[in-house]
Order: structure tokens, then C-alpha cells, then sequence
């Protein structure tokens, strides 16, 4: 069932490896276009080139940065937020 997602757009951060590389490589093999993130600049560099996919230098702890590849971007139809930290504590107690 390939093109599941021609025409949509995907953002997805953490993208240079692992989890976040593998949903880039899989959204962009179903159409998508896909913007592909993470705070590392040399791991996302294994990105660069592959048909659908868009890379981007983004800190998701940075607020200023986030608005402005937001604003890039425009229109998102599919979020896949594997970007994460270890906290101490409940997500009630964690800043943004």
C-alpha cells in the first residue's frame, strides 16, 4: 500500500538515528514529505539527499528555535516527536 501518505507532511524530530531515522525513511517511502530533525547536525547528515526528506538542526529545548522552523515549515499533517530527556520526577513537576 505505498503513497498512504502522498501529499502529507511529516515532522519528525530525533530523526538522525534509531526510531526518529526509521519513521523519517518509512513516512517518506509512503509519500510523505518529510521534514526530518534532531539537535545532532553530523548524524542528520545520513539523511541528506534521500528523496522526501528535509533536514533541519533543531534543540526542541530551544522555544525560539521550534517557532521558527514552525513557521518553515507551515502546514503539518503528521507530528512524530521521538525527541525526549530522562526527568527526574511526574510530567506534572517537568518545564517545557
Amino acid at each position: 500500500m505505498a503513497g498512504r501518505l502522498a501529499g502529507k507532511t511529516a515532522f519528525i524530530t530525533a530523526a538522525a538515528q534509531g526510531m526518529g531515522q526509521a519513521a523519517a525513511l518509512a513516512f517518506a517511502r509512503e509519500g510523505a514529505r518529510v521534514w526530518a530533525t534532531d539537535v545532532n547536525a553530523q548524524a542528520l547528515k545520513s539523511l541528506d539527499g534521500k528523496e522526501g526528506i528535509r533536514t533541519r538542526v533543531l534543540d526542541v529545548t530551544d522555544e525560539a528555535a521550534i517557532a521558527k522552523a514552525s513557521s518553515e515549515v507551515g502546514d503539518v499533517d503528521v507530528l512524530f516527536n521521538c525527541a525526549g530527556i530522562v526527568h527526574n520526577g511526574s510530567i506534572l513537576e517537568a518545564s517545557i
